[in-house]
Formats: C-alpha cells, sequence, structure tokens
C-alpha cells in the first residue's frame, strides 16, 4: 500500500488517549479519522513520540496489519498524518515530521527562554533594588549614629576639660589645706613656748612725739 497523508485538524489529548475528532473535520480527510478510531479501538501501538516545545511527532504501529501511522502535532492538534505499510518509510517520516517539529519549535522555544530570562531579570533588579534600598538604609542610619557619636564625643571633651580644671582647682585648694595643717601641726610639736607680744610694749617701743613749748 503506498503512503498516503492528509492534512487537517483534529484535537487529540496526550498521544495515545486520544480524541474522537469532530464530525465536520472527518469529511476533510479519512487518514487522520481512521488513525483516532484505531486509537480509540487500541488497535494501535506508540512505538515513538518526539516532543519539541508544541510540536512533535508520533509513530504507531498497527499488529494486525503490520501498517504505521505518523503523525505530526502542534498543541494537542494532529495537524499532519501519513499511513504507510513500509517500516523503512514509517522510519523515515518519522524523522523528517521530528526535524520539521523541532524547526517549527525553534520560534517558540525562544520565545520561552527569552520570556523566561525577563522574568528572571525584572526578579533580580526588583531584588537589587531593595538591596540597594536596604543598603541606602544603612548608610543613613551609620551616618546619623556616627553624628551622634561625634556629638557625644564633643560633648564627652568638653566634660573632660570642665573636670580637669575641676580636678587642677581641687589640688590646689588641697595642697594650700595640707600647708596650712603642716604649719599648725609643726607649731603644735614645737616645745618652746613663744608668747605674743603685749600691747603695752608695742606702745612704748613707739612713743608719741613731745611738742615743743611756745615763747
Amino acid at each position: 500500500m503506498a503512503a498516503s497523508a492528509c492534512t487537517t485538524q483534529v484535537h487529540p489529548s496526550k498521544a495515545p488517549n486520544v480524541q474522537t475528532p469532530p464530525a465536520q473535520n472527518n469529511a476533510s480527510g479519512g487518514t487522520v479519522f481512521y488513525l483516532h478510531q484505531l486509537m480509540d479501538s487500541r488497535q494501535l501501538t506508540q512505538l515513538r513520540t518526539t516532543f519539541n516545545g508544541t510540536y512533535g511527532a508520533t509513530l504507531f504501529f498497527q499488529p494486525e496489519k503490520l501498517s504505521y501511522y505518523v503523525a505530526m502535532f502542534h498543541s494537542d492538534v494532529y495537524w499532519r498524518v501519513i499511513q504507510t505499510d513500509s517500516e523503512t518509510d514509517a522510519e523515515s517520516i518519522y524523522r523528517a515530521f521530528s526535524q520539521q517539529s523541532e524547526k517549527l519549535a525553534e520560534v517558540d522555544i525562544d520565545a520561552m527562554r527569552l520570556k523566561a530570562g525577563n522574568i528572571y531579570a525584572e526578579r533580580m533588579v526588583a531584588m537589587n533594588q531593595q538591596r540597594l534600598q536596604n543598603l541606602q538604609q544603612d548608610a543613613s542610619l551609620r551616618q546619623q549614629q556616627a553624628q551622634q557619636v561625634a556629638v557625644q564625643q564633643q560633648q564627652a571633651q568638653q566634660q573632660a576639660i570642665a573636670l580637669s580644671n575641676d580636678l587642677r582647682n581641687n589640688s590646689n585648694q588641697l595642697d594650700a589645706v595640707k600647708e596650712r595643717i603642716r604649719a599648725l601641726e609643726a607649731q603644735q610639736a614645737n616645745p618652746e613656748l613663744i608668747l605674743p607680744t603685749p600691747p603695752q610694749q608695742a606702745a612704748a617701743a613707739n612713743p608719741p612725739a613731745q611738742s615743743t613749748p611756745s615763747n
């Protein structure tokens, strides 16, 4: 039997469990519809399936008639089906359909990768913006803390100067008090009695001046 082909659309689910095509598609080509009938009646064995994005190819074998069906699908739709009784032709057609599905899927795969890349880049931008915001907040906090520390250091330095002056004054007062204490202790430790000068002796030492009588 020569190879036959049909180009139409049916809506299968994942091969080999596919749905029967709608009635309006049945009249457009018998190969696709017949393929679904064979699949529904479990007369086909799925030998190979290739997926390339939303495109792919499947090789079926009908043991009862030693016949092969090669189908190309897109988004769960069989849109090309070729039937042949030759194993060599079936394998060749399957490889051709697989290569075609690979080429057809390149745009979809590239678009999928670009979409994923954009989503990843957007996520990285958002993450890095958040990181930048956190770093800016940390830098602002560090600057505020540095200003507070500088003010505290200035206040502490001024306080240290004031305390140093107070300590110097207190030390001078302490030295003066100790000096008086040492003088008093030395006076108390002196065995000699030292009397103060009497007031009259002080007056006699300085006699009043005599006035000269006038003629």
